[in-house]
């Protein structure tokens, strides 16, 4: 009976899941941060940590989707100040068109296999 050498390669083992689902993962966190906002947190982190080993398509949503998590933050934070002088309702209203309208965007992008076009854009990519 042949024994298998210890000291050999082994295959890596399957994923749990696929680096596509974990982009869709992202965009669905950051939609449920709206009821649970500690959820875009946890998208960003997963985002952060794929985004070196992800492939280019992959990356360009990775990218979007941090530049999402930061610069939504910059908008509820300047909203939150405004707030105060009534004008911050509509940073805030803006910010959640703005986020929804990336989101959205982004799944279709990545459900049809696309890129998202422009990542570093403050708009909609």
């Amino acid at each position: 009976m042949a024994y298998a050498d210890p000291n050999a390669p082994r295959p890596p083992a399957p994923q749990a899941v696929s680096n596509t689902t974990l982009a869709m993962v992202v965009y669905v966190l950051y939609f449920v941060s709206y009821f649970f906002p500690l959820t875009a947190l946890a998208g960003v982190i997963i985002a952060h940590i794929q985004l070196d080993a992800a492939d280019a398509l992959l990356q360009s949503h990775y990218r979007f989707q941090i530049r999402t998590f930061w610069i939504g933050l910059l908008y509820i934070v300047v909203g939150g100040l405004l707030t105060l002088v009534l004008i911050g309702w509509l940073v805030l209203l803006w910010w959640f068109i703005w986020t929804l309208v990336r989101c959205i965007k982004g799944i279709l992008a990545l459900n049809e296999g696309r890129p998202i076009a422009n990542p570093a854009s403050w708009m909609f990519g």
